[in-house]
């Protein structure tokens, strides 16, 4: 699984010019599943999102956890993230997950997440064409991958 998670001070979702979610301060996550992944990723991956330190303290300093602030997450699946762009100039999306490998995980990412925590979770409709406005926070943007755990 790879995400690229934004801090935010707002977020919304927008499927066909309409209102879907959204959230006030907190963590837009975008979610890209491959093929390759499993419970594990999602286990690993929930808990790393909960717990990464990158919202200030009393001295500004980035200490704080979404679940310290009380924040909320919106989820947004995006097959995009495993885009391949070796050959040529069209990304190739081999390594994404097929939809009947990918929501079932999606879903299970959303239940995992909802489930170790308290916080509101937001989220898009996997493959639906969505527009999505936020603004970050800072800006932060933090890339995480599964299978390369820096």
């Amino acid at each position: 699984m790879r995400v690229v998670i934004q801090r935010v001070t707002r977020s919304e979702v927008y499927i066909k010019e309409t209102l879907h979610d959204n959230i006030a301060r907190g963590l837009v996550v975008l979610l890209g599943i491959e093929s390759e992944d499993t419970t594990e990723d999602i286990e690993w991956l929930v808990h790393k999102i909960l717990q990464l330190r990158i919202f200030g303290d009393a001295e500004s300093k980035m200490n704080l956890s979404v679940q310290e602030i009380s924040g909320e997450i919106l989820v947004v699946s995006q097959f995009t993230l495993h885009a391949s762009t070796k050959k040529g100039n069209r990304p190739s999306f081999i390594k994404a997950a097929k939809p009947e490998t990918a929501i079932p995980l999606y879903q299970a990412f959303l239940k995992n997440i909802r489930s170790t925590s308290d916080l509101r979770v937001a989220e898009g409709i996997f493959g639906a064409d969505m527009q999505l406005a936020l603004t970050n926070d800072g800006p932060v943007t933090i890339i995480i991958d599964t299978k390369q755990k820096e």
